[in-house]
């Protein structure tokens, strides 16, 4: 008796009690082999499924061919852990984005996209990694076992529902090509599936949410770009009521897909008058591929501490910059002497968090909404402060990656999450919205900001850090103030810092506890750095393993430049000792 008989038979009350097991059919099975089989995997290279989702390169040898780095065999097997995983939520729509953010643009990657749009459950991260791995004369086995581990609960899922994913990639020269790998998988495995095109990184995780909140309480918008673009608009509109907004903004695209997206946006934004934004895009070159992320984009300007060499603003001027997929953002600008400022992720989250802390106060929810910042151990020293001594609100330090922030916001009814490179955004959870969209105006000003709460909860993308929603909330918030960047940048003033990237032979020597900042291997190492740091005025330092390579990123900050610099160079040379693998 084949597993599908006995599948049936059990559907329909029959006596056998026998386990069932998923065997492929021989359908499934050749047309798999058939599928993979233009993508081997190469000899020697271990991928490792992260909170990036998986990254290499992918740069082209011939027209035919790219780099051995197996990114099409890896995205091939991706297919089918979203053909898994949406069997295992129910037929839930799984999305797919080909994308490698702000790496250079010879790299690519892909991740997935869970239902409600936030990143692929951390339990499966280990079943992504385990397929990528696999060869591809074992991959068919390999699944088989997958599937009777994650659906033996339910076999009902494995025959009966359909699974469905999106897809959609940046505007990289090797995204059609990954794209065809994909889509081999997904055909094989007669998936249903919608490609999008190009699309930037946070609106597939906008379509995915839309989608599988159509028809529920819980809907989020149409699930197509116009309903994106329409539904920010709007908000905007809403939010802008009885507010200016001073100057122009020049925005960095990275001359990535966050440019044309960025334009089409602004067509759905009014023209003059209430709500009128004059957005200047520069550097949103997508026909030159090589021109990706090159000299531009927010992790050039973060880690460069400089404007882009193509920016022409003048002094006070407000410029931001996106990253290669839209999914960061960071502000800046000139003061009067030409002098560079950087306004960063830890700066936008304070700033949505005083604007938004007002706007309750002003609706007469102060005391009824629990709001609340989340941020990383990255975090600037007088940002935490200035959030928890003048702003009043809790801080809360979360474990690095975005999926750490996102978890721990929720912990809050209105959760403000940002890393220091500026991917971040603000969760309402079901119960503040519902407070909100149900509170009782006493007065003009009370319906005013109560208005304000309601069109922020469609203005900012919820499901993930979206660097256009999140510009526009930050243009909402220095609107309101009356700010300008100066304004902005004085709210507090910076501790000096360094961050240090110390290369060792063996990582894993260094593991650590208390949201990465505290060492808990080496042995004592933790004890001797808390010592070096007491020796300078606000001292403070740690040491945190990358995820990716042999190498220990070492921050510092201090009082003072000098300080901070010797602090970080103390640190790094322990690192370093530390560091050896045993002989």
């Amino acid at each position: 008796m084949d597993p599908d008989q006995r599948f049936r038979q059990m559907m329909e009350g029959s006596p056998y009690k026998g386990p069932v097991r998923f065997t492929a059919p021989s359908e499934l099975v050749d047309a798999v082999k058939a599928g993979i089989q233009p993508y081997p995997i190469p000899a020697n290279i271990k991928y490792t499924y992260g909170t990036a989702g998986f990254r290499m390169k992918a740069k082209r040898l011939t027209p035919n061919v790219y780099s051995n780095a197996g990114l099409d065999h890896v995205v091939f097997t991706v297919g089918m852990i979203a053909c898994l995983r949406s069997k295992k939520r129910s037929g839930s729509v799984i999305g797919v984005m080909i994308t490698a953010s702000h790496n250079p643009a010879e790299d690519n990657g892909v991740k997935l996209v869970d239902p409600m749009g936030e990143m692929l459950e951390s339990d499966w991260e280990p079943y992504a990694t385990e397929l990528a791995n696999t060869p591809n004369e074992e991959i068919v086995e390999k699944y088989e076992q997958m599937v009777n581990e994650l659906l033996i609960d339910d076999m009902r899922k494995l025959h009966e529902v359909a699974p469905r994913v999106v897809v959609a990639r940046d505007t990289r020269a090797s995204g059609p090509h990954l794209l065809k790998a994909l889509l081999a998988a997904l055909d094989a495995l007669q998936v249903k599936y919608t490609d999008y095109g190009t699309l930037t990184t946070p609106q597939l995780h906008y379509m995915v949410r839309c989608l599988n909140t159509l028809n529920t309480q819980y809907y989020y918008g149409q699930p197509v770009e116009k309903g994106y673009y329409e539904k920010m608009a709007q908000a905007w509109v809403k939010v802008m009521h009885g507010r200016t907004n001073h100057g122009h903004l020049t925005v960095d695209c990275a001359n990535g897909v966050g440019g044309p997206k960025l334009q089409e946006l602004i067509k759905y934004l009014p023209k003059e008058g209430q709500g009128y934004i004059d957005i200047r895009v520069v550097n949103d070159d997508v026909i030159t591929p090589e021109s990706l992320n090159h000299d531009c984009g927010a992790d050039f300007v973060k880690t460069r501490q400089k404007a882009p060499p193509s920016s022409k603003a003048a002094p006070l001027d407000r410029c931001c910059s996106l990253d290669g997929d839209a999914d960061r953002i960071v502000y800046y600008f000139l003061d009067e002497q030409k002098k560079f400022h950087l306004l960063d992720g830890d700066r936008i989250a304070t700033l949505a968090a005083v604007f938004i802390g007002e706007m309750a106060r002003n609706a007469g929810l102060g005391d009824r909404l629990k709001i609340g910042v989340v941020q990383t151990a990255y975090a600037n020293g007088a940002s935490t402060e200035y959030i928890e001594k003048v702003l009043k609100l809790p801080v809360i330090c979360a474990s690095t990656g975005v999926k750490h922030l996102h978890a721990a916001a929720h912990r809050f009814d209105v959760g403000v999450y940002f890393e220091a490179n500026g991917h971040g955004t603000v969760l309402f959870s079901d119960q503040a919205i519902e407070t909100i969209k149900n509170a009782k105006p006493q007065s003009p000003g009370q319906a005013h900001a109560l208005e304000s709460l309601v069109a922020l909860v469609d203005l900012i993308n919820q499901a993930v850090g979206d660097a256009i929603s999140d510009m526009l909330l930050s243009e909402v918030a220095l609107s309101h103030k009356s700010w300008t960047p100066e304004d902005w940048k004085n709210t507090y003033i910076d501790l000096p810092n360094r961050l240090l990237r110390v290369e060792v032979e063996d990582r894993t020597l260094f593991t650590t506890t208390d949201a990465d900042r505290k060492l808990v291997t080496p042995k004592g190492a933790q004890e001797w750095i808390e010592k070096q740091a007491a020796l300078y005025v606000k001292g403070r330092s740690f040491a945190r393993a990358s995820g990716t390579e042999d190498a220990v990123r070492v921050y510092a900050e201090a009082y003072t430049q000098t300080e901070a610099d010797r602090l970080a160079e103390k640190v790094a040379e322990m690192v370093k000792e530390n560091g050896r693998k045993a002989k």
